[in-house]
């Protein structure tokens, strides 16, 4: 009875932390086609969440299977070890939220689950190789970015340099509701992915999958309808960070950070990598804004933003050491 509880209480948990990655990650989505006023703030979320919920149904569970059992040894994971990082993640995610510093979601779980392994088990527990490969993508996922937007964003100003403003708004305005359906769609197909392959371990570890580790078609399905659920609140204070204070953004540039962007995590996606959507959005955001010229992009928010992403796996490593050494304390 007492395990069934932990999984319980462990599913209701990774909702929320679900619900909060949307919350927080409404800006990735949404931030350049508000900043642009091609859509009010209501119906892009709205429109964000629609898709984050539909890629449920147009991707494999690969980054949910990296989660589950490809950075700490399944064998040896317990409920209180999932419990913890999934806390201690919650805990980040939200703080990250009410100040409007958009951070990696999915590398707060990844430090949560692994600061409490750690002190559960050893570093026998951590599988090194999935976990380089997640944490090599910190630093990989926002070059990619700028690179992706650079490069595309370079190509479209060329074609479209005889054409006049007041036309290349009027098409980019219509191409930017194509492009924000793309990027929500990537990630939604990436960021739910972290809670489906959470619960799925909940599960297995709880003895509920019997003696292999599948992914039950109900926890994709609940978890996307989460994610779309806090894409829908919608995180203001964060949007106005990624969509106005990095750049000042026109619908073409919306366009291509949206769509490089799009390019980057859907990539990701489908060769199993857990990537930050933020990381990405805001490295093609300094992307396209760089082909105006370096000093487009205020430096400084960057800076701020990219400190946020350097902190996240150190801080949530920690704090999910504390909350297991505190599950420990009460008797669990």
């Amino acid at each position: 009875m007492p395990e069934m509880l932990l999984v319980i209480g462990g599913i209701i948990l990774t909702l929320a932390f679900v619900f909060g990655n949307g919350f927080n990650d409404a800006a990735n989505a949404v931030s350049t086609i508000v900043a642009t006023k091609v859509l009010p703030l209501r119906t892009a979320v709205m429109l964000s969440a629609f898709f984050n919920m539909i890629a449920a149904f147009f991707f494999t569970t690969a980054v949910a299977r990296t989660i589950g059992k490809g950075l700490i040894d399944p064998g040896v994971i317990t409920e209180v070890i999932i419990l913890s990082g999934i806390i201690s993640a919650i805990i980040w995610v939200y703080s990250s939220t009410f100040f409007g510093l958009p951070i990696s979601v999915s590398h707060s779980l990844v430090g949560g689950l692994i600061g409490a392994a750690l002190v559960a088990i050893g570093y026998e527990a951590l599988i090194f190789s999935g976990i380089i490969k997640v944490l090599a993508f910190i630093v990989i996922a926002p070059i990619l970015g700028i690179i992706a937007a650079f490069l595309f964003s370079s190509l479209v100003f060329k074609l479209v340099k005889k054409v006049s403003p007041f036309r290349i708004n009027k098409y980019f305005q219509r191409l930017q509701l194509i492009s924000v359906s793309i990027y929500s769609l990537g990630h939604g197909s990436n960021d739910a992915q972290n809670a489906i392959g959470i619960i799925s371990i909940l599960l297995f570890t709880g003895g509920f999958l019997g003696g292999t580790f599948d992914i039950p078609f109900w926890v994709i399905i609940i978890c996307y309808l989460t994610i779309a659920a806090g894409t829908l609140a919608g995180g203001k204070r964060v949007i106005k960070t990624v969509g106005t204070k990095i750049t000042t953004l026109r619908p073409i540039h919306g366009f291509c950070a949206e769509t490089s962007g799009a390019g980057v995590i859907i990539a990701s996606t489908l060769l199993g990598i857990p990537v930050s959507t933020t990381h990405v959005i805001a490295g093609s955001i300094m992307g396209v804004g760089i082909t105006k010229r370096l000093s487009a992009v205020r430096w400084r928010i960057a800076r701020n933003i990219a400190w946020a992403w350097i902190l996240t796996v150190p801080i949530t490593v920690v704090l999910g050491g504390i909350i297991f050494l505190l599950f420990r304390f009460f008797g669990f």
